[in-house]
């Protein structure tokens, strides 16, 4: 432990001695205090103290993360150029100690850097939400500094599948079609049976019941908001459509709320506070009805969830500092694993590198979906084809697959949405954040930098 705790030091020496712990901290503060004074918002204590959380956290987390990777690849690669770590080798510490230690001191300047501008942004909150008028800080009591999780009805994507694999044999018995095309068809029929479930035709009504489960006692008393989101077959001549609401099933025993008609629009998310009509069975029925001359789609996935309070925003807060914390322990194991066998230059741009193909999920998810690199033809909707697809596609899932285990976990969006982020969620993401991803960068570094001839650095450069 106590040469672990010296190259620790000696990685702090580093960062003082570049100045890098004082100009990230002087960024991040001015990234606090600045940017609620550039953004702007719909003029409302909610709308504004998502946006405020949404920017800063988001500010935070790029500056902090690039801060991580130049540390994490100039205090080792320059340590091994400029011939310091050859003198720290003969020392009585092995590689892995000298590379563990790294790792660490990183982490713990990251930790100090995250603290203060974490409370730096709480204390903002706190500020600005005793200056509000009352009303406007119960709607952030309720809706954003808060701690809720969701509640969905229960899914059907494997009864809908199945469905669809039943309907493919049927239509291949009685028209066969290529083997090639079997993909694109299977997936026609799956939109086709989903779509059942989904679109609210005019003058129907769509109902869900949504269990809440152990939590429904707990919170008969409490206020819960409805979030929905749906699409448009056609477009309106005012871009809004009218939604009629009823909460509560209706039935002998059972009462039921009808709300006031609301003007809605679509391909956006809405949240509303409704009456607490939870029944004795945990359950609470919500109904729709579609009064509009066009049909309206509530996607399965998200066109329809129940908000319910389960805890305090400042151990939820801390909880998604604790996820961003995560995401630096990964990046400075990527920039020292870099670092590792790599110049100081070449390692910061492969990190960087590997850094952009993270952000670039969307082209990637977009060719995998159309399982081709070329896409589809803008004028006739054909994808094209390659004789690399077979090649690159699969490793563009895999490389999806992997990058997912990070980016599952959006702590942003979950604060300023007033969302829980549960300690499982938190577990999870340092088994798989932490343990898995650093844990197999951490070996390559580490494997890299025992082979590694130091004597011989500084002459290949």
């Amino acid at each position: 432990m106590q040469r672990l705790i010296a190259i620790i030091w000696l990685t702090w020496k580093a960062a003082f001695r570049f100045r890098l712990f004082l100009v990230v901290a002087v960024l991040l503060l001015a990234s606090v205090v600045g940017l609620p004074l550039l953004i702007k918002d719909d003029g409302t204590a909610r709308g504004f103290t998502q946006i405020l959380l949404t920017y800063t956290l988001s500010a935070i987390t790029a500056l902090l993360g690039l801060s991580t990777l130049w540390l994490a690849c100039g205090t080792l690669a320059r340590d091994i150029e400029e011939c310091q770590m050859q003198v720290v080798a003969v020392k009585p510490i092995a590689r892995w100690q000298i590379w563990l230690g790294k790792w660490l001191g990183i982490m713990l300047l990251n930790a100090a850097l995250l603290a203060l501008s974490g409370a730096s942004v709480y204390g903002l909150l706190l500020w600005r939400a005793h200056r509000l008028p009352e009303d406007q800080r119960q709607i952030l009591r309720d809706e954003v500094l808060v701690a809720r999780a969701g509640a969905k009805e229960p899914s059907i994507l494997a009864k809908i599948e199945r469905d669809a694999d039943q309907v493919l044999r049927e239509r291949l018995a009685k028209n066969p079609v290529a083997r090639v095309d079997l993909p694109q068809v299977r997936k026609q029929i799956l939109e086709q049976i989903k779509a059942e479930y989904q679109i609210v035709m005019p003058g129907y009504v769509r109902e869900w019941r949504i269990d809440l489960g152990p939590a429904a006692a707990a919170h008969r008393d409490q206020p819960l908001f409805l979030r929905i989101k749906f699409n448009a077959g056609d477009n309106s001549w005012s871009g809004n459509f009218v939604g009629l609401w009823q909460i509560g099933a209706g039935r002998p025993g059972q009462p039921a709320v009808r709300l006031e008609p609301m003007h809605l629009a679509p391909d956006t998310f809405h949240e509303f506070q409704i009456p607490n009509m939870i029944d004795d069975k945990g359950v609470l029925t919500v109904t729709f009805v579609n009064p509009n001359s066009t049909s309206l789609l509530f996607p399965l996935d998200e066109g329809m969830e129940v908000l319910y309070r389960e805890g305090g925003f400042l151990l939820n807060y801390a909880r998604g500092l604790g996820i961003i914390f995560c995401w630096m322990a990964v990046l400075a194991a990527l920039g020292l694993a870099a670092a590792s066998f790599l110049s100081f230059p070449v390692a910061a741009f492969l990190s960087l590198g590997v850094l952009t193909l993270v952000f670039s999920t969307g082209t990637l998810a977009t060719a995998v979906s159309a399982g081709s690199i070329l896409g589809s033809n803008s004028e006739t909707g054909e994808i094209g084809h390659s004789i690399v697809d077979g090649a690159v596609i699969p490793v563009f899932r895999l490389t999806l697959k992997v990058i997912s285990f990070a980016k599952d976990f959006s702590p942003v969006d979950s604060l300023s949405t007033g969302r829980s982020i549960t300690w499982s969620q938190l577990g999870l993401a340092f088994i798989q954040i932490v343990v898995l991803l650093g844990g197999i960068l951490g070996c390559i570094g580490i494997f890299a930098f025992s082979r590694r001839e130091l004597a011989t650095a500084q002459g290949n450069q």
